[in-house]
Order: C-alpha cells, then structure tokens, then sequence
C-alpha cells in the first residue's frame, strides 16, 4: 500500500483544499449501459470540472462493441453534455478526453484482457498513471466471476509495490445469503477485502452522509433519539415511474431485493446505530454492523409484511400500463413491485421501536426520506377541541428529491383561541448553501480513486441484510399474496392494514 507523505505547507484543519485523486486509470466495464450514460460518464466529467481528477487521469471504456478511440469519446460526449450537473467547459472535456481510450471484447476472450492490460500500461508511460487501476464492475453479477478471473489471468489484478488495485461492484450483490456469500468469495479470491468497493448510490447522497452530523454533532438531537420518546420510525423510497425497459433486469428480483436488502437497510443502520469511535471505516462499518445483527424480523410474516404489483392507471395525467401488460413481463409472474416490512431492533436503546420500510413503483410521487415519529406528550393541558388538528412531532431527513431536514411540531394558532395546530421548521441545501450538492456518484467516485471507504458497506453488512431478507422471500415464495394497486396511487391496502392493526399510518406521500 503506498503511503502519502503530507502536505508541510498545509494545516489538516483547513478544509478549503478539497480531496484530489492521485494518478490513476479508471477501467470501466459495461461503459455501453444506461448506468455509465446517465451517471458514471458524467460524474467523471463534473471531477474533473471541479478540479478533483489528476491531470493523468484516464478512462478506459471496455465492451463487447467495434468501437475505436474516437467513438468511444464521442458516445462519452454526448453522454455528458445531456447529463453533467455542472456547465460544460470545452478546455475541460478536451483535456479529460485525451486520457479516454477504448479496448473492445467480450469477458470470455482473454486476448481481450491481455490488450486491456497492454493499454493501461502504456497509459502508465504516456500518461503518468503509476500503475494504479480501479477496474468498475457496471456489469449484470452473473459476469463478475469471469470478469475477476481474467482479471486475475491477465495480472491485472496484481498490484506491483508502491501501486494500488480496486475492484468497484454495482448491486444487486446476489439474490440472497448463499449467493452472496458465493459472489464474495469470487471476488475474495483475487482481491482483498479491502481493495473491493461495494456501491450503494444512496450511501453517497448529502442528506444520507448528514443523518451522522445531525446525530452526533447536535445536542438537541441525540438525547431523545431513542425508545423513551421515539414511537416509530418510517423509511419510505417510493418511486412514479414503472419498470421501464428494465424487465428482464428487475422481473425475478421485486422491490425489496432491489431495494430494501441495500438501501433502505443501509438507512435503517445509519439511523439506528450508537455513536462510532470516530468517521473512519472500521468504526462506521462496525457500529453498522452491531444494528444490523440485532433485527428481528416478526414471527408472523402475514402480518408483518405487505407486497403488491402495480395495476393500469393514471399517473401525472397520463394513462399507463400495469405491471403485468409491460414489455417482457410473463402474465404469470410473482415479482412484487410494492413491499413494505416491520422490523424491530433488539437493544437497549430501541426494544420495542417499530421500524416500518416501504419501497414500491408507479405511486404518487417521487420521494424518499426517513422519518422519526415521537410520542405523544403525556399529558396535554388542553381540551380535545385544541388539539384536533395536532399530530405527532415528526422529524424528517429527506433523501431525494429535495434534500433537507424537516421537524415538524405544535404551535398555537394567531387569534384569542387556544388551538393548536402542526407547523413545519425546514432546513434545505438549495436554501442553505451556496453550492449545489454533488451527485451521489461524484462522491463515490471520488472515493474509490482516493480509498476512502467508509460509505461503502463491506461483506459483514451485506450478509447480514440478506439475513433480514431471505426468511420474508422465503415467506411470500410459499405463501405471499400478491396484491395489485392502482397506478398513481400509494399502494396496496395491505400496506395500510400493516400500520392500521398497530394504531398507525403511513406519512401521506
């Protein structure tokens, strides 16, 4: 492992120098894909905007097309100029598609990898990259095994004193436990546990990193977070559109592998977890890890769980298909594309705290948040006609689409009655600061070329989410019913029933 030698004219409180990549070679396989167009591409094109990539950076594009060099920069292009969050500089772009290169091939073909390994080597001549490779696994999972051993094959892999190797994988991380553990011990294989950088998108998003500020670096906060005053908690990603061109992707893997076994588990973790020891990665992860082994799933899985698949609708004033009548959808098929679960946390500080997580597609809204709902005051000194209007304190930290902070509370109405009514105190990062926040990938990025890990979960947390999750799959394989709702709607009644029986609802969407 290399080491860094400080910086003697600059004092480590100073926080106006930002984070730089050292030299390196950013290997991208599945460079064809939606997600390198709409996200990787771009996340690497605003680095280098805001000055984080070294002047030797290089990108190196590999797919199964007859692309040269020069292709391959115009598909990036264009793929930039649609979705860069920051403003297109021509200075910028030319300099970054210098280092852009291109190896065509399939995974099976090791005359593929040999070139592949040629051409970073003789980025290392040409452009300085010191021999540092982070290789991007934007791939399905069922080629990571190939991909990692002709990686491993072509020496790749093998990391030469003074340089670093990265392995960087996209979710999901297998269907359940056993695969996991199967596509882990592929990659352990060739690399170290801690060369292998596991994306959760949702890790790297302002509002998710501020959940820790908020917690620990307020007094106001972290006294009453925990059973005494919280009732339950809410984690909500609900998603307007439908499956999109994704069906043969998404049919066989439903909301909840999709999305609860990563990222609203990885939010559950955050929200729940004891102060760690400081921000490095072990003390994060480990703290991380001690919630996620103390979930209990509920013994009575009907009553506890809610699923369901969108029906054909309205949504935003148009009308849409079901489920079940989008393309490459079988008309047999038992994917959910709604889940809700409870959950609850065996320790001291939530015994007892419900914690209820939703996912699903095609309802009302796009938005995702966390929500805590604290206890009604003991005693109210007011009659019932005061209050009438007067809800539960909710404290809300929204991921997407506008990310901030709401806490919502009682305040008394102007006039010469007593009544009571909730208002909301908003905290916004649009309002708050003057620069707009980075996209959740640029901060991903950045950290996989620098290796910084802490937002990235390790093989523990992944496990130990399947372990929440397989029990409910196995449950609903047996015996789930399959309820459809309404596009444009908030879901199945089943999900409303789940909060009904506890003397509960759902935040309105």
């Amino acid at each position: 492992m290399t080491t860094k030698t400080p910086n003697p004219l600059r004092d480590p409180r100073d926080k106006r120098l930002p984070r730089v990549a050292g030299p390196c070679v950013l290997v991208l396989f599945g460079v064809t894909g939606d997600l390198s167009r709409k996200k990787l591409l771009p996340a690497i094109y605003d680095l280098a905007n805001r000055g984080l990539l070294p002047p030797g950076f290089s990108l190196v594009g590999f797919a199964r097309r007859d692309w040269d060099h020069q292709d391959f920069r115009q598909i990036a292009y264009e793929a930039v100029k649609e979705h860069a969050r920051t403003p297109f500089r021509e200075d910028v772009w030319r300099h970054l598609a210098e280092g852009m290169h291109f190896v065509p091939g399939e995974f099976g073909d090791p005359g593929a990898f040999d070139a592949l390994a040629m051409a970073v080597k003789e980025l290392d001549e040409t452009r300085g990259t010191g021999g540092n490779y982070a290789f991007y696994l934007s791939i399905p999972p069922k080629f990571f095994p190939q991909v990692v051993e002709q990686l491993q094959r072509s020496g790749l892999a093998e990391r030469e004193p003074g340089s670093w190797r990265r392995v960087v994988v996209e979710k999901p991380f297998g269907h359940d436990l056993a695969s996991a553990q199967e596509l882990n011990d592929t990659v352990h294989r060739v690399f170290p546990e801690e060369s292998i950088f596991r994306i959760d998108h949702y890790l790297g998003k302002e509002t998710v990193q501020n959940i820790l500020a908020l917690r620990f670096a307020n007094t106001m906060f972290e006294p009453i977070w925990n059973r005494s005053y919280v009732d339950h908690v809410q984690i909500t990603m609900a998603e307007d559109i439908g499956i999109g061109g994704r069906a043969g992707y998404y049919d066989g893997i439903g909301a909840a592998r999709d999305v609860i076994q990563n990222h609203l588990l990885q939010l559950l973790a955050l929200i729940a977890m004891e102060e760690p020891t400081s921000f490095s990665a072990e003390a994060v992860r480990a703290e991380k890890a001690k919630i996620l082994s103390s979930v209990r799933v509920p013994g009575d899985l009907h009553l506890a769980t809610a699923r369901g698949q969108y029906a054909a609708g309205w949504q935003g004033g148009v009308k849409v298909r079901g489920y079940l009548e989008e393309d490459g959808i079988p008309p047999d098929t038992r994917t959910e594309t709604y889940a809700a679960i409870k959950l609850e946390i065996d320790n001291r500080r939530w015994a007892g705290v419900p914690f209820y997580l939703r996912t699903g597609k095609r309802l009302s809204r796009r938005v995702t948040e966390v929500a805590l709902v604290f206890q009604q005051a003991p005693h109210l000194p007011f009659s019932h006609t005061d209050t009438e209007e007067l809800s539960e304190n909710t404290l809300v930290m929204r991921v997407q689409p506008d990310e901030g902070i709401t806490l919502r509370f009682g305040s008394k109405v102007p006039g010469t009655s007593m009544e009571i009514r909730d208002v909301n105190m908003d905290f916004a990062y649009g309002e708050s600061f003057t620069e707009s926040s980075p996209e959740a990938y640029e901060r991903l990025l950045l950290d996989v070329l620098i290796g910084d890990p802490p937002l990235f979960p390790r093989q523990e947390e992944v496990e130990l989410s399947w372990k929440v999750l397989d029990p409910i799959e196995e449950y609903w394989a047996a015996h789930g019913e399959l309820e459809q709702y309404k596009s444009g709607g908030y879901g199945p009644e089943s999900a409303d029933e789940l909060m009904a029986r506890d003397g509960r609802a759902w935040r309105r969407l």
